[in-house]
């Protein structure tokens, strides 16, 4: 495995101990290369991961073949999500508190620096999941999340062709969106907003974007929340704006074989880039050579209540709430959380 290391990481030194061992076995790469790789990215990592609170997503046996990640509903894994700050961390790594939807509390790490991207990745932190909140105020959302993720049948250049009726709206809207490559068949698109709404009405705002997109694109496009509905289309899904729902952070290493990333891209090269060409071996030479397509992300901050406005002429046209996911508590105004298939009929 090799002795341990230190770098030096701004003004902290960093120990990664057994730097040799095998995290992809596919492709040979090492502790110490995840680490190099984030060092590699580090305005990027640090613009998308800066003071919000993060789960990170840790894979300390490596992302071997037939490695189990633990679920809500099975805690036990080779790999599992760790929400608290572990005990024993450095006095530098700083937390925020945050509300489960379950009411309960948790003190979540809070990047504020390179090293405590490059301490999480010695505790075999693979992907980093932050919340769209920033510790100043963990219950308004500053950042809206738009999620295409292609159903059995569609792939990732109907996600692109998706994305691009998503910036035609956002254009409409007068919102800036970035997208990005989810590090699998998917893409999301990042708006930054004002913190001056809940995470209900965030909600509210995504299901209405993606309502939108439905209405423009039906062959295409659907926010249908049940498997069983939504056929060979790119799902919106509108849930990763609830509470304690996070994504993989824009330059996240993807547990995968090929180590992809969660790579930002312009709006220009979207539909033609292959989400497989961006990987840990890759994206730091385009890091070096373009610099960040979401360095911009910050410069201005939007109102939602453009969205709002769709909201409220979509519930007067009978088009109410949508289904929360299942561990959250019943919501008001929220359906059925039942399958349809499995529905009761009711009796004629």
């Amino acid at each position: 495995m090799g002795e341990a290391i230190e770098y030096q990481v701004g003004e902290r030194t960093v120990r990664v101990s057994n730097p040799d061992k095998v995290y992809f076995p596919g492709r040979g790469f090492t502790k110490r290369d995840v680490v190099d790789y984030y060092l590699a990215v580090s305005d990027g990592i640090l613009r998308a991961l800066r003071d919000r609170p993060t789960t990170m997503e840790r894979w300390p046996g490596g992302v071997f073949e037939g490695a189990k990640l633990a679920t809500r509903q099975d805690g036990r894994g080779d790999a599992f999500f760790q929400k608290r700050a572990p005990k024993g961390a450095p006095s530098w790594v700083e937390t925020a508190t945050i509300a489960f939807p379950s009411g309960r509390a948790a003190d979540e790490i809070c990047p504020t620096e390179l090293a405590v991207v490059a301490w999480a990745a010695n505790l075999g932190a693979i992907t980093f999941h932050p919340w769209p909140v920033r510790a100043a105020d963990v219950d308004c959302p500053d950042e809206l999340r738009i999620d295409l993720d292609p159903q059995p049948g569609t792939d990732f250049a109907d996600a692109a062709t998706a994305a691009g009726e998503a910036r035609t709206l956002l254009d409409e809207l007068g919102m800036v969106g970035f997208p990005k490559t989810s590090g699998g068949r998917g893409v999301h698109i990042y708006v930054r907003i004002r913190p001056e709404w809940t995470f209900t009405q965030v909600r509210r705002a995504a299901i209405a974007f993606g309502r939108e997109l439905e209405r423009r694109r039906p062959a295409l496009i659907t926010t249908a929340w049940w498997k069983e509905e939504r056929g060979e289309k790119v799902f919106v899904d509108y849930n990763q704006m609830a509470r304690d729902r996070t994504i993989a952070s824009a330059y996240s290493l993807r547990p995968n074989a090929r180590a992809t990333v969660s790579t930002p891209v312009t709006w220009d090269e979207l539909p033609d880039v292959e989400p497989d060409d961006f990987d840990l071996a890759t994206v730091p030479a385009r890091f070096a050579e373009r610099g960040d397509a979401h360095a911009a992300i910050d410069d201005v901050a939007h109102s939602i209540e453009p969205l709002l406005e769709l909201a409220e002429r979509d519930e007067r046209e009978g088009r109410g709430d949508l289904p929360y996911p299942p561990d959250h508590p019943k919501m008001p105004g929220e359906p059925m959380r039942v399958q349809p298939s499995k529905a009761r009929k009711p009796v004629t």
